[in-house]
């Protein structure tokens, strides 16, 4: 039979054990494409969505909300399933409840640990590492994802952008971002992926608990 695209086995893998992550309930084949049936969160809207109507998020709700995210990325960590493309518009959220979904494994694969040569997320969450060299490892690439993302939540807008910006690496904030919080962000966009933070940094971080 056809070969069961790799988006279904990782999203099988991850299975139903992480609230924050979207549930496949069933797949089939059709003569062309497969049909994945997930499920469907009512009254879920994505991030971005949410962040241009409010242009930016209080640390307090964004904080709620980036909490998910870790505990959604950590459960991926540990089923070897790398998302690849973490950023707003992935995550479904309920305005009323707060409650996030993060869903779209279409640019993910299982964790390899040497070196990426191919970038299959999107280009203004991609490392410096990755516009230099041409290549990136899994956990780096993903906690300057998650960098680029809190820094969107909390600042509306994109800290880079262009190649030159991410290179550059320097980074703006508006006044209103707490200095706990500016903290976790550059940490996890330091320039080269050794001086960042680690998943486990981030999941202990005083800001994420605050």
């Amino acid at each position: 039979g056809t070969r069961v695209p790799l988006e279904i086995v990782l999203m099988e893998k991850v299975g139903s054990g992480c609230h924050s992550i979207i549930q496949l309930l069933d797949w089939f084949e059709l003569p062309d494409s497969f049909v994945l049936v997930l499920e469907r969160p009512e009254r879920s809207r994505d991030l971005l969505e949410l962040l241009q109507e409010q242009q930016f998020l209080s640390e307090e709700a964004a904080r709620w909300l980036f909490r998910q995210v870790l505990e959604a990325v950590w459960h991926c960590t540990a089923c070897g399933v790398w998302h690849g493309d973490i950023k707003a518009e992935n995550l479904l959220v309920d305005p009323h409840s707060g409650s996030l979904k993060l869903i779209d494994f279409g640019c993910g694969t299982f964790f390899r640990g040497d070196a990426c040569r191919e970038f299959a997320g999107t280009y203004m969450y991609s490392p410096p590492e990755w516009i230099c060299l041409g290549y990136y490892r899994e956990e780096p690439a993903t906690v300057w994802s998650l960098g680029m993302l809190l820094y969107v939540m909390v600042c509306g807008c994109f800290p880079f952008q262009d190649d030159h910006d991410i290179v550059l690496g320097q980074l703006f904030f508006w006044q209103q971002v707490s200095p706990e919080c500016q903290h976790l962000i550059r940490w996890c966009l330091g320039k080269h992926p050794a001086d960042r933070a680690k998943l486990e940094d981030i999941l202990r971080h005083p800001w994420v608990w605050g």
